[in-house]
C-alpha cells in the first residue's frame, strides 16, 4: 500500500513537471506580464504613495488635581505620575474617535480640500468621514498603551495631524470634566455661602444674648446661685432682687443660648469639611493636568508606508501564475475530452 502511494506521488510530481516543463514559454510571458504590470501600475500615476506618522501614549491613572495632591487619603490610581491601565486607555480610545476630536482635526486641517471631497455633493461629509477613517486609525498596543497612526500624500501633515490629535486628547477629556467639575463647584459654592451665612446669624444672635448678660449659662446659673443663697441668709433683700433678675434672663434666654452655641459647634465642624471640599472642587474646575504620557511624537517621514511595491508586484506574480495554470488545465482537460469524443464517434 505505500508502495502504490509512493508511485502514486512520484507520477503526481512527474505530471506536475511535466506540466510545468511543457507550458514553461506561456507561464515565463505570463510571469513577465504580471511583473511588468504590477510594477506599472504601482506607479504613483496610479497608486498615490502615502506617508506614515505615528503617537505612542501612555494614559494617565487620574486627571483630579485634588485627588491626586489635595485629598488627604490615598487610593490607587491617585499617583499623579502613575501610569493608567486597560480601563483608562479604553477611555482614550472612545475620546479619540469622538466627533469632538475628529470635527476639530478636519477644520483645522482642512481636510475637506486636502482630500478633494466635490462640497457640492450629497454625501459630502460621508465621503470626508470614509476618508478620514481610511487614513487615521487608533489602537491599544499590547503593552496597554495608545497609538495613533495617520497616512497622508504630504508626509509633514501626516506627522502634524497626528501631534495635533495628541494635543486635542488633553483639551477635550479636560473640557469634559470640567463641564461636571463647574456644576460640582457650583453646587459646593452655594452650600458653603450659605452655610456660612448660618454661622454668621447665629454669631450675631450669640452677640445679642451677650449683650443681655448671657455668655455661659452653666458657669453663671452656678455662680448666681451660690450668691442668691448667700444674700437670703443674709436677708439682703436688694441684692436677692438683682440676682433674681439676673436668674429671669437667663431662664428665659439660657436655653436658647445652648442650642445656638451647640449649633455653632456643629456648623462650624460643617463648614471645615465643606471648606476642604469647596477648595478641591475650585481646583478640578479652575485647573487642569494632561491625561497622558507621550512615549514617542509623531515625525515628518522619509520614506513613503503605502503602497508596498514589492509585496504587490510578488503577489500579483504568483496569482497570475496560479491562475495560468488553472486555464492550461482547464484547456488541456477540454481538449483531451473532445478528442476522446472525436476518436469514439470515429469509431462508431
Amino acid at each position: 500500500m505505500d508502495g502504490n502511494e509512493k508511485k502514486t506521488e512520484e507520477f503526481n510530481s512527474s505530471n506536475l513537471v511535466i506540466f510545468l516543463y511543457k507550458w514553461r514559454k506561456p507561464l515565463f510571458i505570463v510571469m513577465l506580464c504580471a511583473l511588468f504590470g504590477s510594477w506599472f501600475f504601482s506607479l504613483p500615476w496610479f497608486i498615490t504613495p502615502k506617508y506614515k506618522s505615528t503617537v505612542i501614549m501612555f494614559p494617565a491613572s487620574t486627571s483630579s488635581i485634588s485627588k491626586a495632591l489635595l485629598s488627604a487619603q490615598y487610593s490607587k490610581g491617585q499617583d499623579l505620575v502613575e501610569i493608567g491601565e486597560q480601563e483608562q486607555a479604553e477611555q482614550l480610545l472612545q475620546i479619540l474617535n469622538s466627533s469632538r476630536i475628529r470635527e476639530r482635526i478636519i477644520n483645522k486641517f482642512h481636510l475637506m480640500d486636502h482630500y478633494g471631497i466635490d462640497t457640492s455633493s450629497h454625501y459630502k461629509y460621508s465621503k470626508l468621514y470614509k476618508e478620514y477613517e481610511d487614513n487615521i486609525s487608533f489602537r491599544r498596543t499590547e503593552f496597554m498603551a495608545v497609538q495613533i497612526t495617520v497616512y497622508d500624500e504630504d508626509p509633514q501633515l501626516a506627522a502634524d495631524i497626528a501631534n495635533g490629535i495628541s494635543c486635542l486628547l488633553d483639551t477635550v477629556k479636560n473640557e469634559m470634566q470640567r463641564q461636571r467639575s463647574v456644576k460640582g463647584l457650583h453646587i459646593v459654592e452655594t452650600e458653603y455661602n450659605d452655610l456660612q451665612k448660618e454661622l454668621s446669624n447665629i454669631v450675631d444672635s450669640l452677640v445679642k444674648l451677650g449683650s443681655l448678660g448671657i455668655n455661659d449659662v452653666e458657669y453663671q446659673s452656678e455662680v448666681l446661685n451660690q450668691q442668691l443663697a448667700i444674700n437670703i441668709t443674709s436677708g439682703n433683700r436688694n441684692a436677692q432682687a438683682a440676682i433674681q433678675k439676673k436668674l429671669d434672663v437667663l431662664g428665659k434666654y439660657g436655653g436658647v443660648y445652648m442650642s445656638l452655641k451647640n449649633a455653632l459647634e456643629f456648623k462650624t465642624e460643617q463648614l471645615t469639611v465643606l471648606q476642604a471640599k469647596y477648595k478641591q472642587a475650585k481646583v478640578d474646575a479652575e485647573e487642569s493636568l494632561p491625561v497622558k504620557f507621550v512615549v514617542s511624537d509623531a515625525y515628518k517621514a522619509e520614506r513613503k508606508s503605502y503602497p508596498i511595491r514589492w509585496l504587490i508586484m510578488l503577489v500579483s506574480t504568483v496569482s497570475s501564475l496560479f491562475l495560468a495554470v488553472i486555464v492550461i488545465m482547464v484547456m488541456e482537460k477540454i481538449n483531451s475530452y473532445n478528442t476522446q469524443k472525436n476518436f469514439q464517434l470515429g469509431q462508431s
